[in-house]
């Protein structure tokens, strides 16, 4: 009873979207820009991934980034990711430059294939452009027992720690692993406090936002999402150690624009400009646990439990670890029959169908 009464309660305030619907919408759009059905349905399987997974910021919320990427030809439309220098467990990529997804797929697959030969395999790409959520890649990784991690730059929205300027992006970090009986640990998360998107969806929903989330024109504090000229580092301020996921977005950028000879920090366009290439830098990761000391998903499994189990804190209902709060949305969404939207984003995503006279996306 308690899921129906929650159903109707959301869909009186928006609309419940089935997975595969919405899968088969961005398929659609991506046909509409001359993207191929296979390189298209990459895509869908990103983006449905993550509003399933409840990072509403980077699934339907980004549709339209990649249709006016490929439609303004900053992404081309086909090709293939090609390898330029390769060890036994290591790798270079070109993306040329087609959708992140594809290329992103395309070395997580390869860092894979290098781990059960090598026990490790560390790709790095250029060429690339927006590849969104992290997490993808390292549940990628899961599927064959592997640990899994994914790091990318992207334009620059991070204001250091004691400057007013963006220079760094989110550059986020995934780090998924393998514990018994189908667990994991999930981390995903970006080196500022919070992704853009999530301002963005604030400001659709004409919401305020938390303080130290951003920064207006002058580097000081804003609850305002229409004033956010940049993103604080995870943290915060300097007082609340900004200045540590300063440094993990430099590490991130190290990893990605540095190594791969990619574009990096200040050299990667403005977010969603359209008149240059991104030429993002990519990480992808593949760790086989078997190469390592035995009973590593035991001892990961008791680490997990023995947190899960700990007294909650005065008010708090449970103690969770990374990729807790994931799984129990995509429960909510199997139990509502699919992902709910708030109206607004129902409505930009008509929009777009209209835009590219496609049939609209399908609700409940």
């Amino acid at each position: 009873m308690r899921w129906k009464q929650v159903y109707f309660t959301m869909a009186s305030q928006g609309s419940i979207v089935p997975l595969h619907e919405f899968h088969a919408f961005v398929v659609r759009c991506m046909k509409a820009v001359r993207i191929s059905e296979e390189h298209g349905s990459s895509l869908a399987d990103l983006l449905v991934s993550a509003d399933y997974r409840g990072h509403y910021s980077h699934g339907l919320n980004r549709l339209d980034m990649y249709i006016t990427d490929v439609k303004t030809k900053t992404t081309v439309a086909t090709g293939n990711p090609e390898i330029v220098k390769e060890t036994i467990a290591t790798a270079l990529v070109e993306g040329n430059n087609i959708l992140g997804p594809v290329i992103g797929r395309f070395c997580m697959d390869l860092a894979i294939k290098k781990a059960k030969d090598a026990g490790i395999g560390w790709v790095s790409a250029r060429g690339s452009n927006h590849f969104g959520i992290a997490g993808w890649y390292g549940l990628h990784a899961l599927k064959h027992g592997m640990i899994g991690m994914a790091f990318t730059n992207t334009s620059p929205l991070l204001v250091p720690t004691r400057a007013k300027q963006e220079v760094l992006g989110t550059n986020p970090i995934c780090v998924a692993a393998p514990a018994k009986d189908g667990d994991s640990f999930v981390l995903d998360m970006a080196t500022t406090a919070v992704a853009l998107g999530k301002i963005e969806l604030a400001d659709r929903k004409d919401q305020p936002i938390p303080v130290g989330w951003a920064v207006d024109k002058d580097g000081k504090s804003t609850t305002d999402p229409k004033q956010a000229s940049g993103l604080s580092p995870l943290g915060g301020a300097e007082n609340t150690s900004g200045y540590k996921g300063y440094g993990l977005s430099m590490m991130v950028e190290i990893f990605c624009g540095i190594l791969s000879g990619a574009n990096y920090a200040h050299h990667v366009r403005k977010w969603k400009e359209s008149h240059r290439q991104a030429n993002l830098g990519q990480c992808f990761v593949a760790v086989d646990p078997e190469a390592f000391a035995p009973g590593f998903a035991d001892r990961l499994s008791d680490l997990m439990l023995h947190c899960r189990n700990l007294e909650p804190a005065d008010g708090q209902s449970e103690v969770l670890v990374a990729g807790d709060p994931e799984r129990l949305h995509m429960e909510k969404c199997d139990n509502q029959g699919g992902i709910w939207y708030h109206p607004n984003q129902i409505k930009n995503a008509n929009d777009i169908a209209a835009s590219l006279q496609i049939e609209p996306m399908k609700t409940l």
